[in-house]
């Protein structure tokens, strides 16, 4: 979860408040003292943290406030000013037809955040081209062109050409098929003339919709430097901040880009390819006090599984067929969506959960372990697990095969069993052939023992 140690100051201080029987200075002292060393280490302007405290003391210290009128304010109070300093949001609409041009220094992550927008807007319904005009990085072309491969999407490219307006006059015809095309830009170490000057006659050229700035969570209240500087020179339209999961800057990074009027449109949350979520800052503050964000986890849901996957296995549930390979391919969807820790933060109600990181660890690692015991299994194993409980000769290979213990694999075929007799009787429910009472016996037979 990113900015965990905010998050963690903020409960703390909503709960002091709400459990205090009286609102007294000390206990208000207390709070600001932890909100503003969380914002510190966040990075946050220290202005702006000063603000945020005065309001706090302002709003505690009145005397015209009673009771629990006056926890209640003071809990709205530090939940709407913290959401403030994130700005406001704006989503990034676009019309049928769209181009967005990306702009950023060198190392903000600006192709790797292309490829990933292009495979969010591919999973919702966009036929989408990148477009690679970076010739002043050696490996830029290479870059895009691997992960077009890898995220299925197109991406046009010339590694010999060094003139930016040539390879667009080269593929302006072939992008006219798509209706949302990324465009990546050269970047340099600081925003100079020369690159102002590529950048305008690209602008002049392709007249994109939106000109996007990428920064990397890392740079802290730099961005607002940053932001300012590309504003001024190019007048970008919003921001998209990568990294976000990998520092506890993250929080000047969002709060700079708030006070130079840039809009965050996204941030980048993890490595994997569809870990971009679309910020809203409103969500953002829920999931720091730990409520949850389902409209991350939704986003999450939508980037990481396979449409065409999920409806052939809803398809074979239907007809009463579920094998080990159909329990592959869920724990392969699972796998994709990220670690249980931050799925868990996502789900509203489950973070205050505090489950214990060592069990997520055990869970994730159990169903590792299962992956590779169905990879060692033969298609007839796979297709009719039974046999594999008739033979243990079996079980006994594929546990050497695939570095898992026989006591792993037995509890993997009891939890498939116990699944597709579950299934079964769903299906005998559909067609009306269970009663109350074999509902009821059903619900005592499962309770507690299905443990994924």
């Amino acid at each position: 979860m990113v900015l965990d140690k905010l998050g963690s100051a903020l409960k703390s201080g909503i709960k002091k408040i709400s459990n205090a029987i009286f609102v007294d200075k000390k206990l208000i002292d207390g709070i600001i003292k932890d909100i503003q060393k969380s914002l510190i280490e966040a990075d946050v302007n220290i202005e702006l943290v000063f603000a945020l405290s005065q309001k706090i003391k302002k709003l505690a210290y009145d005397e015209t406030i009673k009771g629990i009128d006056k926890k209640e304010q003071l809990v709205k109070l530090i939940h709407d000013e913290i959401t403030l300093l994130l700005g406001k949001e704006k989503q990034l609409k676009l019309p049928k037809k769209a181009s967005l041009m990306f702009l950023g220094l060198y190392g903000a992550g600006k192709t790797t955040t292309i490829a990933k927008l292009g495979f969010y807007y591919a999973k919702r319904g966009r036929k989408v081209a990148l477009l690679g005009l970076d010739t002043q990085r050696p490996a830029a072309m290479d870059q895009l062109e691997q992960l077009a491969k890898q995220t299925n999407l197109q991406a046009f490219i010339d590694k010999k050409e060094k003139d930016p307006l040539k390879i667009i006059k080269q593929y302006s015809k072939d992008l006219e098929k798509y209706d949302l095309v990324l465009i990546d830009t050269a970047g340099r170490d600081g925003l100079n003339k020369e690159l102002i000057k590529e950048i305008e006659k690209l602008d002049k050229r392709l007249k994109p919709d939106y000109r996007i700035l990428v920064m990397p969570a890392d740079v802290g209240q730099t961005a607002k430097t940053q932001a300012e500087e590309f504003q001024k020179a190019l007048s970008i339209d919003g921001v998209i901040v990568t990294r976000m999961d990998g520092t506890s800057k993250g929080g000047g990074a969002l709060t700079a880009c708030a006070e130079t009027k840039a809009p965050v449109f996204f941030i980048g949350v993890g490595e994997q390819i569809h870990e971009i979520e679309t910020f809203n800052p409103e969500s953002f503050i829920q999931r720091l006090l730990g409520m949850g964000d389902l409209q991350a986890l939704l986003e999450h849901v939508k980037s990481a599984t396979d449409e065409k996957q999920t409806k052939r296995i809803e398809e074979r549930l239907q007809e009463g067929k579920f094998t080990l390979l159909d329990l592959y391919s869920q724990l392969e969807q699972m796998n994709k969506m990220g670690s249980m820790d931050k799925l868990i933060g996502m789900i509203p109600g489950m973070s205050a959960a505090k489950v214990p990181k060592n069990v997520l660890a055990k869970q994730e690692s159990k169903m590792k372990h299962w992956k590779n015991a169905i990879s060692s299994m033969t298609e007839d194993e796979i297709e009719n697990p039974e046999i594999l409980e008739k033979q243990t000769s079996r079980i006994q290979r594929v546990s050497k095969g695939s570095g898992t213990t026989t006591t792993e694999i037995r509890e993997l075929l009891k939890q498939y069993k116990m699944l597709k007799e579950m299934m079964g009787m769903q299906s005998g429910l559909a067609e009306g052939k269970i009663d109350q009472k074999m509902m009821q016996k059903m619900a005592k037979k499962f309770r507690g023992k299905v443990k994924f």
